[in-house]
């Protein structure tokens, strides 16, 4: 989000490119500035004209007064056509800015969703800044577009609404990319999972396991699948596959696809896109969000040709995502049987790893559970790790600690683990 505010790369917002180059160094200079001042709990607005005097004393000494006083009111147009929200854009620590309407402006910190201060003047104004947010992808909302989906240029994701749809005004959700994707390492300190649970999916990535990460809506599925890839080999090639490109891949072998809508009403889908996974040649796939009528074709390359693939999927528990696999192919229109499609889910999976989101707002890897196979009518599953929680006598809160369940996996031939630490790895 910072790099879009200081207009980098080609997709500029339109008021960045109309700066003269210095006004464009001033600008990002500002922009910079104030990202310390947010931290530092300064205001912006006493900020903006101070840091441009600033920065002109050094910079600017060839230009006029009078040019000097354009330059900074060109700039401060510039950031303020960002509104009341410009401070959660810069602030790293807010992740998710939610305006439901002129006067209701929420932002996500820690995973708590807090309703501040800031307010539109009107419907219009709302408008207009997500105007200002869409210019750069050609992209402009009215009444004939009343609602919108789109991927920013810096990465980030914003969905608006506007009237007749929504009723009590424009609504706009950004949902900020982080700027550095989070390591394995970076889960572990915030307690997402624990060390004994890496070394294990690092040996089934590396072993070419199969893995699906399963959760509900902002649970940190994809920031989980972002750093287990991170243990797929550097010589292998990787196919991703997204609606909106929010994968941050470390390798260099990686071919990025995207769907698209096209002209004429026509679109290229991830169903498209999954298809034409034969040509390409992946050594693994790695899938952002299975959804749709995709579902049965990825089963199939999972099956045949493409073991060790990676995913997310929205769902609540293990079981829950096997039902939201059957459901989808079969509202695809496959001529298949249910017990068709469970011998796929069986043979194609391996592991899925259940994220959640907990009562405070931190996210937590709560199973990871073996497929086994088929029994009957019945796709078997077995969890090997969990996380257990529990209140705390004393202090009313709610604790918990991850463990594995006792069981040792089938799949631990596959592995590659030395003897003297499994023992270790899976016991309770």
């Amino acid at each position: 989000m910072l790099s879009l505010l200081t207009g980098m790369g080609e997709n500029k917002p339109e008021q960045i490119k109309k700066l003269s180059p210095i006004g464009v160094r001033l600008h990002t200079f500002i922009v910079n500035e104030l990202k310390q001042a947010v931290q530092q709990g300064e205001a912006i607005d006493s900020l903006i004209e101070k840091l441009a005097e600033r920065f002109l004393a050094n910079e600017g000494n060839y230009l006029t007064f009078e040019q000097k006083k354009q330059l900074i009111d060109d700039v401060s147009n510039t950031l303020t056509e960002y509104g009341p929200i410009l401070t959660f854009l810069i602030d790293p620590t807010i992740k998710e800015i939610m305006v439901n309407g002129p006067k209701a402006v929420y932002i996500n910190v820690n995973g708590q969703f807090e309703k501040t201060a800031a307010q539109f003047r009107d419907d219009t104004h709302v408008l207009r800044v997500i105007n200002q947010f869409l210019a750069p992808l050609g992209l402009r909302m009215d009444e004939s577009i009343p609602i919108m989906d789109a991927t920013l240029p810096d990465g980030s994701h914003i969905n608006a609404v506007i009237p007749p749809l929504a009723r009590k005004g424009p609504t706009l959700t950004i949902r900020k990319l982080a700027g550095i994707p989070f390591t394995v390492s970076d889960l572990v300190r915030m307690e997402t999972l624990n060390e004994n649970m890496v070394t294990f999916l690092k040996a089934a990535v590396e072993a070419k396991l199969t893995i699906l990460i399963s959760g509900e809506a902002d649970s940190g599925k994809t920031t989980t699948l972002n750093a287990l890839s991170s243990f797929i080999p550097e010589k292998e090639r990787i196919v991703t596959i997204e609606e909106a490109t929010e994968l941050r891949l470390a390798q260099d072998h990686v071919v990025s696809l995207e769907s698209q809508s096209l002209e004429e009403d026509s679109e290229i889908t991830i169903r498209d896109l999954v298809q034409n996974l034969l040509r390409m040649q992946p050594d693994r796939i790695i899938i952002g969000d299975v959804c749709g009528s995709e579902t049965f074709e990825m089963l199939q390359a999972m099956n045949t040709d493409y073991i060790g693939s990676l995913g997310t999927v929205h769902a609540n528990s293990p079981r829950e995502l096997l039902a939201e696999f059957e459901t989808m192919v079969l509202t695809a229109d496959h001529d298949v049987s249910i017990r068709a499609i469970r011998k796929q889910l069986a043979g194609a999976l391996d592991l899925i790893v259940q994220q959640t989101r907990m009562k405070d707002g931190t996210r937590k890897i709560t199973r990871i559970t073996e497929v086994l196979g088929v029994d009957g009518d019945a796709v078997i599953l077995q969890d090997i790790f969990v996380y257990k929680e529990q209140k705390g006598l004393y202090t009313g809160q709610f604790e918990g600690h991850f463990k594995p369940t006792g069981i040792r996996p089938n799949c631990l031939e596959k592995l590659g683990l030395p003897s003297t630490y499994v023992q270790e790895l899976f016991t309770p």
